[in-house]
């Protein structure tokens, strides 16, 4: 098993995004990358520790490729809204990967500088890409957020889009209980 940090807005929906691909064992919600140990939310939320707001997935290489989990991550968010996805607006909600290896770090540059040169967006990549310095997970209520509380408005409103458009774009790569 492999590990994959990433950033891409509101944890919830990051975690919801990931966590029915195969080959995806576990996905963790989670704090990295700030100026404290063992962030609270609170406390992440404020804006001053420095953290992001991220999901850590422990993968098989063998079933899903950190390639493939890039090419999710790029086509679930915006990356090129600094510190903001959607209403949700400050740092801890910025674009990243956050890698643990050279290779992670190599590819995660090589395709958003593809994704720059093909000027995919209306506007530049500004997702940081930094190795790993801390992770701590959120605590346990963040944990399996949208299976647990489909039903809120949140949910119904900015997580599903997004949990609907993987079911679109990547079905096929979707374990067979959520297809």
């Amino acid at each position: 098993m492999e590990l994959a940090t990433f950033g891409a807005g509101c944890f919830w929906c990051v975690e919801a995004v990931f966590q029915d691909l195969q080959g995806v064992q576990k996905v963790v919600s989670g704090y990295s990358n700030g100026r404290i140990a063992s962030p609270t939310y609170r406390e992440v939320c404020s804006g001053l520790t420095g953290h992001a707001e991220v999901i850590q997935i422990t993968y098989d290489p063998k079933v899903i490729t950190f390639a493939e989990l890039l090419e999710v991550f790029w086509k679930t968010h915006d990356p090129t809204t600094l510190n903001r996805q959607g209403n949700d607006t400050g740092t801890q909600y910025r674009s990243g990967v956050y890698y643990h290896n050279d290779e992670q770090r190599r590819l995660a540059e090589e395709y958003k500088q593809k994704l720059n040169d093909a000027q995919a967006f209306d506007k530049p990549i500004v997702t940081e890409i930094e190795p790993l310095k801390s992770f701590y997970p959120a605590e346990n209520y963040h944990q399996n957020y949208y299976k647990q509380n489909g039903h809120e408005p949140y949910c119904q409103f900015v997580v599903r889009p997004k949990v609907q458009k993987v079911q679109a774009v990547f079905g096929d790569k979707l374990k067979k209980a959520t297809v």
